[in-house]
């Protein structure tokens, strides 16, 4: 089942979950600095397949998803921080331990994260 199409808030073009590398394209089109995450790698059970996408822009807007939750937040917050410095990053988030405000996954698997600026 795929995600219903929804309107690209800054371009208007209709975009489903799948076309994030075109909300991409349309974005650096329009002269916004962005960075990409995408999960390279999952062990066990994972929120989202290998090869799933996440946009995010300069302001914190993003499109698509790399897992949700709190490990979505810090791709994000990485993904500013990858965008300033012009240098990708391999992010990795696995099981929380008992510390509850730690990023994790409660689904009991790892993912890893690859985040690159979009020049």
């Amino acid at each position: 089942m795929s995600a219903a199409p929804r309107k690209n808030e800054t371009s208007g073009i209709d975009v489903s979950h799948t076309d994030i590398l075109a909300t991409a394209a349309d974005w650096a089109a329009i002269g916004r600095k962005l960075a990409l995450a995408t999960v390279v790698e999952t062990w066990g059970s994972a929120p989202r397949p290998t090869g799933s996408h996440l946009v995010i822009d300069t302001e914190g807007n993003f499109e698509g998803s790399v897992s949700g939750g709190c490990v979505e937040g810090a791709v994000i917050t990485e993904a500013i921080d990858v965008i300033e410095s012009g240098k990708g990053k391999m992010l990795e988030f696995g099981v929380a331990d008992e510390t509850a405000w730690q990023v994790g996954l409660s689904c009991g698997g790892r993912i890893r994260v690859y985040v690159e600026p979009v020049v």
